[in-house]
């Protein structure tokens, strides 16, 4: 079979939008016919494709390492492609190309496996003290990517395969590691374990000495996953897991919840942004070392104020009936003062509105116009990423930036893509541009502002539900 090309891998070799590609196969009859695939996701011969876009004038790049993966995916069926993958990497020398392989094979089996976010394993890695690390179910290795080195387990031989020519620095091989554990004490482990497994080997493991804790319920794999961890993490050890939301407040594992935190086990529990997972940090505790006495529960709006965050909720106030740890119950600000601090940060959000007044009629000309006839070296980018160079003393850059703005927010007419440098402009004096640009910029504060000003009235209306409902505020 001839290499094949779906819509998105045709919208990236012509660096346009997938809606783009689907606009052209319905505008023109010549467009290629595809030869595999399914009706939602066609699959286009990649030799037919190219010889269209030939034809049609549009520039396109299918770089040697695209070709490589269009290679592997014509030769043989879907489900082999892993195996394909990482017979490829054994012949590859450049990381580069075998990490786009790499990017190519997840997008196309995206709901098959479990994948950290890049920007969240690095923050994982980081506050276990950095690499080396040790992940007990490593999947393809993008947490030991963050770290460089260590060493990993995982069930699936093939990603394992894949994270071990990912990371050559790390020591990886497949095995269950519930069951049959390989890996040594480590100083820092990592782990997003799978969720919701109920065959994870309760009934094989009732008696076994990782449950230090309590013996995981049935229906609670995820404290499973708790315990191994904290197994393989020398005294002192730091661990990172992602758990589901319901590992926090289920009421099957509040026993082992409750007994972390007598032991000072469990340094904190961050819902992630999105609110779709938490964050346990865990620490192995030292013999004969007291245990904290507060823990860190955090409902996080980005990934950088964690690492700065303080344990601040005392854990005699969690050892109750429940032990319910999610950080939305246990909100360590008090609700009045954190009210009054939206209110200010509102306040101070006010719109600044722009100077703006009725315009009569301008002689115009067009982008394209203006930037040929202001050859020069300072660049001014638009939202698009692309780049002109002007000089300043013909065309302002404000005025140009604010333009390219504007003329990218106009809806295109009969073309999916918009020709920028044929939209209309106000003829102008350099001193009008000026005057203009400024206007510009006073819309793009008003932008930031009207943000703002959005955010902190969210925050200002949920505490305020949530101190009248708790009584912490009340009716003037």
């Amino acid at each position: 079979m001839d290499a094949t090309v779906n819509l998105g891998d045709i919208a990236r070799l012509v660096d346009v939008g997938r809606a783009a590609v689907s606009n052209w196969r319905r505008r023109h009859e010549d467009f290629p016919r595809p030869v595999g695939g399914t009706a939602s996701s066609p699959l286009f011969s990649l030799a037919e494709v190219e010889k269209w876009l030939r034809d049609n004038g549009k520039s396109f790049e299918v770089s040697p390492a695209d070709r490589i993966w269009q290679r592997l995916r014509a030769a043989d069926d879907d489900l082999r492609l892993g195996e394909l993958l990482v017979e490829a990497g054994r012949e590859i020398q450049d990381a580069a190309t075998f990490e786009f392989l790499c990017q190519r094979y997840f997008e196309a089996h995206s709901r098959r496996l479990n994948l950290t976010p890049v920007d969240v394993a690095e923050l994982m890695v980081r506050l276990v003290g950095g690499g080396p690390v040790t992940d007990p179910a490593c999947g393809v290795g993008t947490l030991l990517m963050a770290a460089g080195s260590g060493a990993g387990q995982e069930l699936d031989p093939v990603s394992a395969q894949i994270s071990a020519l990912r990371v050559p620095g790390a020591e990886v091989f497949a095995g269950d590691s519930l069951r049959a554990n390989g890996l040594a004490p480590a100083d820092a482990v990592v782990c997003d374990p799978p969720w919701h497994d109920r065959a994870w080997g309760y009934d094989e493991l009732i008696g076994d000495p990782r449950w230090e804790y309590g013996l995981p319920p049935r229906g609670e794999p995820e404290l499973a996953w708790v315990q191994h961890c904290l197994s393989l993490a020398k005294p002192g050890g730091r661990v990172a897991i992602l758990l589901p939301l319901a590992a926090a407040s289920r009421r099957p594992g509040k026993r082992i919840r409750g007994n972390l935190l007598r032991a000072g086990a469990l340094l904190g529990v961050i819902t992630l942004p999105g609110a779709t997972r938490d964050l346990w940090l865990l620490r192995r505790p030292v013999p004969g070392e007291p245990p904290p006495s507060k823990i860190l529960l955090l409902e996080a709006e980005n990934l950088a104020e964690i690492e700065s965050a303080e344990a601040s909720t005392r854990i005699i106030d969690l050892l109750d009936d429940d032990v319910d740890l999610s950080p939305a119950r246990h909100r360590d600000a008090d609700v009045a003062a954190a009210f009054a601090d939206a209110l200010q940060r509102f306040q101070a959000a006010s719109p600044v509105l722009p100077s703006l007044e009725p315009a009569s009629g301008t002689p115009m000309t067009t982008l394209g116009e203006l930037i040929k006839a202001a050859p020069g070296d300072e660049p001014v980018t638009s939202p698009t990423g692309a780049t002109y160079l002007i000089d300043p003393e013909l065309l302002d850059p404000g005025f140009l930036a604010g333009a390219l703005r504007a003329a990218l927010a106009k809806p295109a007419s009969g073309s999916s893509r918009l020709d920028v440098k044929r939209t209309p402009v106000p003829r102008l004096t350099l001193a009008e541009q000026r005057a203009y640009g400024a206007a510009f910029e006073q819309l793009t504060a008003l932008e930031e502002s009207l943000r703002a000003a959005t955010a902190a009235g969210d925050a200002l209306v949920r505490l305020g539900f949530e101190g009248l409902l708790g009584g912490r505020l009340g009716p003037r």
